[in-house]
């Protein structure tokens, strides 16, 4: 069975509240789980004590038995200090689209015609 942790949605239209689960991975995201391992509030500021409540002996030991943490599950658990950080890269996150790179090219054409006018 392919285990994961990750947050199951909670809370009325609007106003999102999650649980922190255990669940089969082949089960909807706010189906059947296996256990509750905390909760997150997003409302809540980010040094609040009451946004991430998490049982992290109870995640420890459904990680060893082999279950996947998902992406924001992670970083919640590196925020917590439980696992080591790991190195991200996204090489294009950085680089301007389409429509930005057109308009530079379009204005560094017109200085180049103002300067050569001059």
């Amino acid at each position: 069975m392919a285990m994961k942790i990750r947050l199951a949605r909670g809370g009325s239209k609007k106003r999102p509240f999650y649980r922190i689960v255990a669940a089969d991975s082949r089960m909807p995201r706010d189906g059947r789980f296996i256990e509750k391992l905390g909760t997150y509030n997003p409302l809540l500021p980010k040094d609040s004590e009451e946004r991430v409540k998490m049982d992290v002996e109870r995640v420890q030991h459904w990680i060893s038995k082999g279950a996947q943490p998902t992406d924001r599950i992670a970083r919640m658990l590196e925020a917590a200090g439980v696992r080591e950080k790991a190195e991200r890269n996204n090489p294009k996150k950085g680089t301007p689209g389409k429509k930005a790179v057109e308009r530079a090219e379009e204005k560094a054409a017109k200085a180049a015609d103002a300067d050569a006018a001059e």
